[in-house]
């Protein structure tokens, strides 16, 4: 059993409804919290006063008075401790300190190549952890729970992943209990595309129940949002839309299968498609940036689109057509009300989102996509991390005890 932090340990229903609340919606005054939550106006003033003698939230005066006493607005202390978000991407790594109501203290990012293998990069994790903190003068003591966000399928009771087509070597590694050793805190694992997905229902304050995100990059992946929480599936492998098969006669993918859209319209079939028009003689501008460069990735293809290449811009085009035709299919089984774009291949321009756009609107029923919105991600690049606060922190909270370690 790992235990939690003292404050965190033994939270009644109540309490852990309450701190939920605040997580998802920020700061709140009791009447909005016995709005939100159907309790009594005297169990609300019972559950605040109880999480204030544990030291877990605080009242503050924030909105102006209209006259009598300044209403007062309850919030999760920032003092806890800190949380820790990790964004694990096939070829980056993120991290962040984060303070109980995930506001950004400590941030790092670099490039970091996940075929490594698990002790390469997960020292790399802890180094990074470690600095961020000394940094901001804390030590491990005071991390009271981190979130990873992993480019593979996790089983999130165990937090193992299983089985990742990107990760050699990864399968049977225990994260948990790796940084268990340095930090001795709750650690919580999930598939890297539902990490940001929970960032993006954090920054929406939940306002929207059923959506989805779509992390374009090495591979692609969804995460999905239904009645307001993430849909990881029986056994942790929902979301799973890049071995979604879009062409019977398509290349082979990494899983065994052909056509899948990753293996189609991922960033290395961007770049694979730009290298062999370039050795067909197609576009001088990609054989001139071949050549500067060394090789072509997505951004080079993105770069030549922007200035005007027609062979990049079929490129990029053909990619979210796949791309739109495999949402398409998600949209009429699930009739989302937005699909939020994200990842590393997005960075090459407005054409692939708009192309992906085209082919949903084209590919999907009318009544699917009436009130449908598709744009980028909100947060941007910090939608992993910040997600990964927020599991972090609602766990904690959903456990109010102690947790089984895997």
């Amino acid at each position: 059993m790992v235990p939690l932090a003292e404050p965190w340990s033994s939270l009644t229903p109540g309490e852990r409804r309450v701190l939920d609340l605040l997580l998802w919606k920020g700061q709140l005054t009791r009447r909005d919290i016995t709005l939100q939550t159907g309790y009594s106006r005297s169990k609300v003033y019972d559950v605040v006063e109880a999480l204030k003698e544990r030291g877990l939230v605080e009242e503050t005066e924030v909105q102006a008075s209209t006259g009598g006493r300044p209403p007062a607005a309850v919030r999760l202390r920032d003092d806890l401790g800190v949380l820790v978000g990790i964004d694990l991407g096939a070829t980056s790594l993120d991290v962040a300190l984060l303070s109980p109501n995930l506001q950004i203290l400590a941030h790092h990012a670099e490039d970091l190549d996940v075929r490594l293998g698990p002790g390469p990069v997960m020292a790399r994790v802890r180094a990074v952890i470690l600095q961020l903190l000394q940094r901001l003068c804390r030590t491990p003591a005071e991390v009271v729970g981190i979130g990873m966000g992993v480019p593979g399928p996790v089983e999130f009771k165990s937090g193992l992943l299983i089985n990742p087509p990107i990760m050699p070597g990864w399968e049977g590694f225990s994260i948990r209990d790796y940084l268990w050793e340095t930090f001795s805190c709750p650690v919580f694992v999930d598939n890297d595309v539902n990490v940001m997905a929970l960032g993006e229902l954090w920054h929406d304050r939940k306002a929207h129940a059923n959506f989805v995100v779509i992390k374009v990059g090495t591979g692609i992946g969804a995460g999905i949002v239904c009645r307001g929480e993430i849909y990881r599936g029986a056994d942790g492998a929902a979301g799973d839309v890049g071995h979604i098969c879009v062409d019977p006669q398509g290349p082979i993918c990494h899983c065994g299968n052909v056509g899948c859209v990753e293996a189609m319209a991922g960033g290395p079939a961007i770049a694979r498609m730009a290298l062999q028009a370039v050795e067909r003689g197609e576009s001088l501008l990609l054989a001139r940036l071949c050549e500067e460069r060394g090789t072509l990735t997505p951004l080079e293809v993105g770069q030549a689109s922007r200035e005007g290449d027609p062979v990049a811009n079929r490129i990029i085009q053909r990619a979210g057509q796949l791309i739109g035709q495999m949402l398409a299919s998600l949209v009429n089984f699930f009739n989302p009300s937005q699909i939020l774009v994200g990842g590393g291949v997005t960075k090459i321009g407005p054409l692939l989102l708009a192309s992906i756009r085209q082919s949903v609107y084209q590919r999907s029923l009318p009544l699917s996509t009436r009130h449908l919105y598709i744009g980028y991600t909100r947060l941007g690049d910090h939608s992993g991390i910040l997600g990964a606060g927020a599991l972090a922190l609602a766990e904690i909270i959903r456990a109010g005890g102690s947790l089984e370690e895997s």
